[in-house]
């Protein structure tokens, strides 16, 4: 069973004062799929954006999100969950990874575009451990589609 993937437009934004736009990954706990996000962004977009997560009730990040993205060779072991307290305010893409953070999601000027991707938690599977890990893995292979999807469709004027 797959997560389905929607087609992104490319995006065109004016920089003024950076020189690279601000993508804040927004979730529940912060602690898988936001994780996973800011940790596919910055492997595919260190280079065009400056890149954040937080939770709207930040716990502790999940150690099976770790193990499967050291799978795929990026390493989130010394992330840390984070509120938005946390990270800058004045971010130019948000993204909520799910339905509580999507509702959740405080207003952010006109500017701010604010996209949705409804993922399930992998943090509520249950089974076995391999179960458990199908779920995880899933639910990353459709974030890093779509996260790299995103940052290839990043255009930036300045």
């Amino acid at each position: 069973m797959g997560i389905p993937i929607p087609q992104f437009p490319n995006f065109l934004i004016s920089l003024t004062m950076r020189s690279h736009p601000r993508i804040l990954f927004l979730c529940t706990a912060n602690s898988c799929r936001s994780q996973m996000a800011e940790g596919f962004a910055r492997h595919f977009g260190s280079d065009k954006v400056e890149v954040y997560s937080a939770g709207t009730h930040p716990t502790t990040v999940n150690p099976t999100a770790i193990e499967v993205m050291r799978e795929k060779g990026v390493d989130i072991s010394a992330h840390t969950a984070k509120g938005l307290g946390a990270v800058p305010k004045d971010v130019d893409f948000v993204i909520t990874l799910c339905g509580d953070a999507a509702e959740s999601c405080p207003v952010y000027p006109a500017h701010v575009r604010v996209e949705h991707w409804n993922l399930p938690d992998p943090a509520k599977a249950t089974g076995t451990r391999e179960e458990v890990l199908r779920v995880f893995r899933e639910v990353r292979d459709t974030i890093e589609k779509r996260v790299k999807e995103w940052i290839e469709g990043l255009r930036v004027e300045s």
